[in-house]
């Protein structure tokens, strides 16, 4: 990075972390509401450590790093609020993989890879950020907390979208643009989960074509999809990274409309 790329990059850091400091006061019994939402799942229970998630990775990265590309997940599941690090459970160890298996794409995972999330409120999985706390009493306080969680969970997404269109300018100054990879589009759609990302990444690149065009979006690593969508739609004598512009731009166009 140069060094106006770098002071950049610090202070979206910076504002990244105060985000994740502020929700934390603002939502004091957020916790007790992961929890009770853990030991109600049919999945394995575990003890909610970390509420709100900041990617600690970001802390690592010096200036003469070779930064690659901005990926964006979803929000942080259970190995990233125990480890607070973002991607460091089975779809980490899948990134890692496909990675690994297409060197040509010339990225090391764990060095060449900024990673932030839509949101830094954790549960289980994506989907039960629609249902948080809604599981709990009827109470005049337990409607509250609902509502104030709702209102924290929005503005977390505009801050998180506003962030990641700040670090991709500044890191795109340096001498090679970085792309963008935003995987996990599917509750990007219209009524999803993170809507409101969507919107606001629409109205803040709207008059930055030159910036659209480095935006890719795909499927998760959760599960394999994204490779196995990889393996699907890959062409014969199509290098990798071929493939994946192909296949980003498509799922870009349907969701953002670029």
């Amino acid at each position: 990075m140069n060094s106006n790329a770098w002071r950049q990059f610090c202070t979206v850091r910076e504002r990244f972390r105060e985000l994740t400091e502020s929700l934390d006061k603002e939502l004091p019994y957020l916790k007790t509401m992961q929890q009770e939402m853990v030991n109600l799942r049919s999945g394995p229970e575990y003890n909610v450590e970390t509420s709100v998630v900041y990617n600690f990775a970001l802390d690592e990265i010096r200036q003469d790093d070779d930064l690659k590309l901005i990926l964006v997940a979803d929000n942080p599941g259970r190995r990233e609020q125990e480890k607070r690090y973002y991607l460091v459970g089975p779809s980490g160890k899948i990134a890692e993989k496909f990675f690994r298996d297409n060197p040509s794409l010339g990225i090391d995972f764990r060095k060449n890879v900024i990673i932030l999330n839509k949101t830094p409120i954790h549960t289980p999985r994506t989907a039960e950020l629609r249902t948080l706390g809604k599981g709990g009493n009827e109470s005049t306080e337990s409607r509250a907390h609902i509502k104030a969680f709702e209102g924290a969970f929005l503005q977390s997404q505009k801050i998180m979208a506003a962030l990641l269109q700040q670090l991709h300018t500044a890191l795109s100054d340096s001498n090679k643009p970085v792309p963008v990879w935003i995987i996990g589009y599917s509750e990007m759609k219209n009524g999803g989960v993170f809507e409101t990302y969507t919107k606001t990444l629409q109205a803040l690149y709207q008059n930055e074509q030159e910036r659209k065009d480095e935006i890719f979006l795909f499927r998760h690593f959760s599960m394999n999809q994204f490779k196995i969508d990889f393996n699907r739609q890959a062409l014969s004598l199509e290098a990798p990274r071929e493939t994946l512009d192909r296949i980003g731009r498509a799922y870009r166009k349907r969701i953002l409309g670029w």
